[in-house]
């Protein structure tokens, strides 16, 4: 589904990041990404995710090359076939938990039918998570565990075909990170979603179908 060649990347400040790297992605995988602050893999995820572009390679999206796509079309792919959780979750302050994870689906123009299935869809997310009765809070009234699952939900919205997680259980304490990362890996099976997860967690790590750690710019297996 997804082909990472020979991508490069550098800063100015920290040199080479990704060197020659390559990456396969199958439909519906789960993959760990490991490696040391700086390692890169943010910059990774970023450029899977059209946020950042690579000085040099390729990026296949089901044999589609992207990147020669302008902003527009960027932000067209991202929307479509992308989800991101982060961190930490930046649901919005001053909007309800429900107005936050339909925010991704208002991008675009939709009939009232396909409100009608996108309210449908969420409300059968937040159930799986276990939320739904989060629906009308605001995010200061619930815990960090429940607004990452939030975040999850909000990221999953338009059905993306690719869910990038940057250290998504980074802020929250073991019990609530582990019970994020089953979370994550259910709905990986249930909805068919690749999973690609960059974290500094083992035990999130080994969960996934495959791990690997990013080391001198490029993937190798982990062991």
């Amino acid at each position: 589904m997804l082909k990472l060649k020979n991508i490069s990347k550098s800063f100015q400040q920290r040199g080479n990041v990704l060197n020659c790297l390559d990456l396969q992605v199958m439909e519906g995988e789960s993959i760990s990404i490991m490696g040391p602050s700086g390692s890169g893999k943010t910059t990774l995820l970023n450029i899977i995710g059209l946020l950042d572009k690579p000085d040099s390679g390729e990026l296949l999206f089901r044999e589609k090359s992207l990147l020669n796509y302008n902003s527009e079309e960027s932000a067209a792919y991202r929307n479509k076939n992308i989800g991101f959780v982060f961190q930490e979750h930046h649901l919005l302050p001053y909007l309800t938990v429900y107005e936050n994870i339909i925010m991704p689906a208002l991008a675009f123009p939709h009939s009232s039918e396909d409100i009608d299935a996108i309210e449908k869809h969420i409300s059968e997310l937040m159930e799986k998570i276990g939320i739904i009765s989060l629906s009308g809070k605001y995010p200061f009234q619930i815990s960090g565990g429940e607004a990452q699952r939030a975040a999850i939900v909000r990221s999953l919205v338009n059905s993306p075909s690719i869910l990038l997680a940057d250290e998504p259980t980074g802020a929250l304490d073991s019990k609530n990170g582990e019970i994020l990362g089953d979370v994550l890996l259910e709905m990986n099976r249930e909805i068919g979603v690749a999973l690609i997860i960059a974290t500094h967690s083992q035990a999130l790590a080994s969960k996934m179908s495959r791990m690997l750690m990013l080391e001198d710019g490029k993937l190798l297996p982990s062991v």
